[in-house]
């Protein structure tokens, strides 16, 4: 009996598709296409303060004029990963800073912590904080009122905030800005204080100065 192994040889293996009897599947799902900003944020605080921080206020930091004297959020959602504050230390004397995710919603009365330091000689104070998963603001929060965190400060205190924005949901208009701007040129990317304020009246002022408003 004669071996067939040569006939063997020279035949290819049997594709997926010839094995399977199927198909090859379409391809595979992929997440929106909405635009994803991580960033850590700067600013400089002007003067003592105890400041509730809104949403609205959050998204009114980075946004695009639309005329000379309004402007639009660039994103339309924000959540907050961590807030770092330093309080300037005062010879002689002590001064505190606290960080507080005060936001509440159905069932959910903030994360119940408020997170403070003191400053002592020459040491500043410093708290580092991050919002419990039952925080409002660990979640993805729309333009609204309702307040994100609360802020004690002292003057000339730093306060570093990550933040992730997601938006725009395309065909969807974006959420005018609160507070009117001033000699805005239309189409041009512009930053806005924690507080949402132009850079005249903001008490935390953006590290980046270029393209303040």
């Amino acid at each position: 009996m004669r071996s067939n192994k040569n006939s063997r040889r020279g035949q290819r293996k049997p594709t997926r598709q010839s094995r399977n009897g199927q198909l090859i599947s379409h391809p595979p799902q992929i997440l929106g296409i909405e635009t994803v900003h991580s960033v850590t944020a700067r600013f400089r605080v002007t003067a003592a303060a105890t400041t509730s921080i809104s949403f609205q206020n959050i998204l009114d930091i980075f946004l695009v004029a639309t005329s000379a004297t309004t402007g639009t959020d660039l994103y339309q959602t924000v959540r907050i990963r961590r807030i770092r504050v330093w309080g300037m230390p005062a010879i002689g004397a002590t001064g505190s800073v606290s960080v507080e995710y005060s936001g509440a919603t159905v069932g959910v009365t903030g994360d119940q912590r408020i997170q403070t330091d003191t400053s002592m000689g020459i040491q500043p104070a410093h708290v580092d904080a991050k919002p419990n998963p039952h925080a409002l603001c660990s979640e993805f929060n729309v333009s609204t009122s309702a307040v994100a965190v609360t802020l004690g400060v002292l003057a000339g205190s730093v306060v570093d905030c990550e933040f992730t924005f997601r938006g725009p949901t395309y065909g969807i208009a974006g959420v005018a800005a609160a507070n009117a701007l001033v000699g805005a040129t239309t189409g041009a990317q512009y930053l806005r204080g924690l507080d949402g304020l132009a850079l005249a009246t903001s008490n935390f002022v953006p590290e980046y100065t270029p393209g303040q408003i």
